[in-house]
């Protein structure tokens, strides 16, 4: 368990999106990205289709695993607990991950089978009380990213927080990165309309219009010191070898 206490430098209004990150976790391996069943995930009736889901597959008993697959085994189990001002926070988890996956991908009659029970844990355990359609951290987890370094919506703090407001996190650090040499980070965001904060994007933009108008002016420059020779027009007839053919 970890304990982290930080100044707010500046006034996030809330909701306050929570996320956890991961680098050099590479959800877009081929193997490890095929390795589960979406016919199980969306209905009990297709509980024993697990052919894609090696090596997480069947149980030491021989029973099917559900979910199965590495992308489930391996689900994020790191727990955060909040406090603003010695003030204990609540997050909420509920409506973290897409409606879409919650209705259609992921079934309500489907429930956790045999899951984290064989001699080697991957990652988090699920509630076996509950459908996995209410299981939003494994949908969020399921939802495979496409590079390497990635965030997760783990919840959400309804609430404001002020600058200077000292925030505690207290973390429950289950989760292995060092066999595959990764790390982790927790980070506190807020959206707007037109989404959360992403200094990526501007950089690229600002660096592809850079590099086009440095093309434009080399072209402009190219055609002011020789400048293209205007063809003759007599020569565009597609027709000039033909023995018929009058000027």
């Amino acid at each position: 368990m970890t304990q982290l206490h930080n100044m707010v430098p500046k006034p996030m209004k809330g909701p306050i999106q929570v996320y956890y990150q991961l680098e050099n976790f590479y959800q877009n391996h081929r193997r490890y990205v095929k390795s589960r069943s979406d016919k199980q995930l969306r209905s009990k009736e297709f509980s024993s289709v697990i052919k894609t889901c090696d090596p997480e597959a069947i149980s030491e008993g021989g029973a099917p695993i559900v979910p199965c697959g590495l992308i489930a085994w391996s689900l994020f189990n790191d727990t955060f607990t909040f406090s603003v001002n010695k003030k204990t926070v609540q997050v909420n988890k509920k409506n973290i991950a897409w409606s879409s996956d919650r209705t259609i991908k992921f079934g309500s009659d489907v429930f956790p089978e045999n899951f984290q029970k064989g001699g080697l844990i991957g990652g988090g355990q699920l509630n076996e009380k509950l459908p996995l359609s209410e299981q939003e951290d494994l949908i969020v987890w399921m939802r495979t990213a496409a590079l390497p370094t990635f965030r997760k919506l783990y919840g959400r703090i309804e609430t404001d927080i002020m600058a200077s407001d000292e925030i505690t996190v207290v973390i429950q650090n289950n989760y292995n990165t060092y066999s595959f040499g990764g790390t982790k980070a927790l980070v506190l965001s807020t959206t707007s309309w037109i989404g959360g904060k992403n200094n990526f994007i501007g950089f690229a933009y600002v660096a592809i219009g850079t590099i086009s108008l440095l093309i434009a002016l080399a072209f402009v420059g190219l055609n002011m010191v020789k400048p293209r020779t205007l063809g003759d027009p007599s020569y565009l007839s597609w027709n000039k070898e033909n023995p018929d053919y009058v000027q």
